[in-house]
């Protein structure tokens, strides 16, 4: 399977096989953004991109629907695992793009230590099935024998990515983890200045032999026709700038064919200072670090970087000129590979060229060069640039994106002036907040959420812990509205049900229970009673491991009559003395109750202690309640029992033990509700009960 590169041409990876184009096949050259030598061929000239989507769509759905969510993420797991033994070959390559050790740092193991939050993520917090459900059930009728509900399953087709340069693997790796747990074989199109970096990250996922034949495939190449095969079972996310989203947009499988399109685009992020951090204040310290950072890291060619930095007016100049000091003692341009470097060439000599002619734009409008500048590009290299702008409404600073190491300086007037600013980049992907008070946090924080899809607060007590202004987490949502693209990518499983289809559900208890794999009240039960455990005609569900407890397996307790000594001795022991539990006049007096009441968790001892199964066996332990809620008085003379209901069955793929979430249901003497919940319990998937525990 391992891919050979003849004459440096990088191959694609399609239909099952490497490929490249038949000789004589044009090609473009890739250049070494430090030396200028050519670093790769790319071409996908002749390449069945029909073919592919159709082989993804077949062959690689049939594969990963043969796999639960948990298996998927085991996989996402284990391949984290092998890059992260193999990433020195990503490295070397990530070099000739101009990616220093800590470029790497953000995309090479970002990408990595992504992948391996999905897939904890997904085995911690989604069934270990094909479907998850969404939400409460809807009762939809009056004796409940029509319930609604929500669910999410895969989509059928294919997930393809367009990538931009600059982040060929965290780029791929962040929407390839979460499409492939959702159960979508992904397509990936790099871009075609770091693509090879994207097939050399792909070629070794597929050494691996971890992953199911059809759940990736690599087009390296321009791949104009992509769209034309796409329809609604598939997911296009794009990440780029706005001018290209709005051309995918337009496209016809987008807008007649339904394609499901996102996107990450151009953002003019800012970074305000708050009117309390001025010179002197840790605050300012930090403003002008994090700033820094931002237009030094991937050599400001990343997606979330400071582009606008709007301070007081009054520290403006101050502001500046820390920036440009900090950058000039602290910046070492050069080659990637050399000793020392900290700061690599931009991507490209076009790169390069496209930011200097940006950067023009912007000192044409009135920014002041303060350090850098066009003038001292050479070659892929830009030196980092500040620039400050006397009037801080200039349209150009909040319109042109120098896409490198270039930043503007906007004085503004009050904290309503830099929330004014701060929207007319007209949607961003993200803005920092760095100030130690909180009304001015809060004042800018809601003055400009709506024009954002993050927002990062920086004060001295977060400092130590901070991850960042420019780092997106895959714990957290990644896009922005406007100008951003108006998409979102990660935010945990968020991120996987991005490449799933959520359908509402109507129909009988039994119908839900088949369809979601998930017990609904109402339901079959395959009822069990204490008299019929005692007497050993029947099993009760806690004795029962992994292989043959069942969904809609209960156990029927026996009443048990309420005093009103044991509610005042409740109280006693445990000094929750509330009046309605003591007082009689204070409680009848309140109208929700008609006398004192048992405590709402006396109700959920008593339900223990009517359901448990004392002897050791498959219940290895109760590991928590969910969704309790108390929906009838209980006082004494009224009598309750329990209904204990197998309601979830999610076996640990990788452990002895499978958690089951159980629905409790416990009614009074007339059969009314007074209280429901989860009871949540770890459960072996073999018995291993003690013989003779009681002796």
């Amino acid at each position: 399977m391992t891919a050979i590169l003849t004459d440096t041409l990088v191959p694609s990876y399609l239909s099952g096989q490497w490929t490249s184009p038949a000789e004589g096949a044009r090609a473009k050259d890739v250049l070494d953004a430090s030396t200028g030598e050519v670093a790769a061929r790319v071409s996908a000239e002749g390449l069945d991109i029909a073919g592919a989507v159709d082989y993804a769509r077949t062959v690689g759905q049939a594969n990963l629907r043969e796999l639960t969510i948990h298996e998927r993420a085991g996989i996402i797991k284990q391949l984290a695992m092998h890059l992260n033994d193999n990433k020195d070959e990503l490295y070397r390559l990530a070099a000739k793009a101009g990616a220093t050790a800590r470029d790497n740092g953000v995309d090479v193991d970002g990408g990595i230590s992504t992948m391996f939050v999905f897939s904890s993520k997904a085995r911690r917090e989604l069934p270990n099935s094909t479907v998850i459900v969404d939400g409460n059930t809807e009762v939809l009728s009056r004796d409940g024998s029509f319930l609604g509900t929500h669910v999410y399953t895969t989509m059928t087709g294919a997930a393809v990515q367009i990538n931009a340069f600059n982040f060929p693997v965290w780029g791929m790796l962040e929407k390839f983890a979460p499409a492939f747990i959702a159960g979508m074989p992904t397509v990936v199109k790099p871009a075609t200045p770091t693509g090879y970096i994207s097939q050399a990250c792909v070629r070794l996922m597929l050494d691996s032999g971890l992953l199911p034949e059809g759940s990736l495939q690599i087009i390296s190449g321009s791949a104009h026709d992509l769209l034309d095969h796409l329809d609604y079972r598939d997911h296009v996310a794009f990440t780029g700038s706005a001018q290209t989203a709005a051309t995918l947009r337009s496209h016809e499988a987008v807008q007649q064919r339904g394609l499901r399109f996102t996107a990450e685009a151009d953002s003019l992020n800012a970074a305000i200072l708050g009117e309390d951090a001025a010179p002197g204040t840790p605050e300012f310290d930090l403003y002008v670090k994090a700033v820094f950072n931002e237009v030094t890291s991937k050599a400001g060619q990343k997606c979330t970087a400071v582009r606008r930095a709007i301070v007081p007016a009054a520290h403006a100049q101050a502001v500046a000129e820390a920036l440009a000091t900090r950058l000039n003692e602290k910046v070492v341009a050069g080659d990637p590979r050399a000793e020392g470097t900290t700061m690599g060439p931009l991507v490209s000599v076009d790169q390069a060229q496209d930011v200097a002619e940006a950067t023009q734009k912007l000192i044409d409008a009135g920014g002041q060069v303060i350090t850098g500048g066009p003038e001292h590009a050479d070659g892929a290299f830009f030196a980092p640039t500040v620039l400050l702008f006397d009037d801080a409404d200039t349209d150009a600073a909040h319109s042109v994106e120098a896409f490198g190491p270039v930043v503007s300086v906007l004085g503004y007037q009050d904290t309503e002036d830099a929330v004014r600013l701060a929207a007319r980049g007209e949607g961003s992907l993200v803005a920092s907040v760095v100030t130690h008070d909180n009304e001015i946090a809060a004042r800018i924080g809601l003055g400009i959420a709506s024009h954002h899809g993050r927002l990062h607060f920086l004060d001295r007590d977060d400092a130590k812990t901070s991850t960042g202004h420019g780092s997106p987490l895959p714990h957290l949502v990644h896009g922005g509205p406007g100008r951003a693209g108006g998409g979102e990518e990660l935010g945990g499983v968020r991120a996987i049900k991005h490449y799933m289809q959520r359908t509402a559900l109507q129909g009988t208890p039994n119908h839900l229970t088949a369809v979601t794999g998930q017990w609904h009240r109402g339901a079959d039960v395959q009822r069990v009673t204490r008299t019929e455990v005692e007497a050993g005609t029947a099993e009760h569900p806690f004795r029962k491991d992994g292989a043959t407890l069942r969904l809609g397996d209960q156990f029927a307790s026996d009443p048990r009559e309420v005093t009103m000594q044991e509610i005042l001795d409740f109280a006693e022991t445990t000094g929750d003395k509330f009046y309605a539990h003591v007082d009689q006049e204070a409680a009848q007096a309140n109208p929700f109750f008609p006398d004192r009441v048992a405590h709402g968790y006396l109700l959920v001892s008593w339900g223990a202690g009517l359901f448990v199964e004392p002897a050791p066996g498959p219940v290895l332990a109760n590991y928590g309640l969910e969704n309790l809620r108390f929906t009838q008085p209980v006082t004494a003379g009224d009598t309750v029992r329990i209904e204990l209901t197998a309601k979830r069955i999610t076996p640990r793929v990788t452990d002895d033990y499978a958690e089951v979430v159980w629905d409790a249901a416990i009614l009074n003497q007339d059969d009314e509700l007074v209280a429901t919940y989860d009871v949540l319990t770890l459960n072996e998937k073999v018995n291993t009960t003690y013989a003779n525990w009681d002796k």
